[in-house]
């Protein structure tokens, strides 16, 4: 596992912290980032002709044992934040129809400001590297 990344986690702040991120999710207070460095969202999105209620379902079902890691953001600017990867297995229909296990890779970033929480996802796609949930 590679060392920037913290598994130093119970089950119960992880469940806290799933809880925060389903509260702004159910509350319409997330985006999916689909700028232009995130073309493999965009394409995952596609590929599975996900609209934004799938999107959202798939979301609110994450489960505590879906947890991986969180890691600290590098991004310049943004180093005090943490983010949250979680890698559910979900069933779903790709473009041609045909029915798929996927391994969804979605790395969360949960911003608590003035104005309240909010999530960006950041990552939304299939699993493209070796993960190691916590709590499996």
């Amino acid at each position: 596992m590679n060392q920037h990344y913290n598994q130093n986690y119970t089950r119960e702040e992880i469940d806290r912290i799933l809880a925060m991120i389903k509260d702004c999710i159910g509350e319409d207070r997330f985006i999916i980032s689909t700028k232009e460095n995130r073309q493999e969202n965009m394409d995952f999105i596609n590929e599975y002709n996900l609209n934004s209620g799938k999107r959202k379902q798939i979301l609110l079902n994450i489960t505590t044992e879906d947890f991986c890691h969180s890691l600290q953001n590098k991004k310049l600017g943004f180093e005090h934040e943490v983010l949250y990867v979680f890698c559910p297995q979900v069933k779903l229909f790709n473009f041609d129809g045909v029915e798929e296990q996927v391994d969804i890779y979605i790395k969360f970033n949960l911003i608590e400001s003035e104005s309240g929480k909010r999530v960006v996802v950041i990552s939304f796609h299939k699993r493209n590297k070796p993960i190691d949930y916590l709590f499996r």
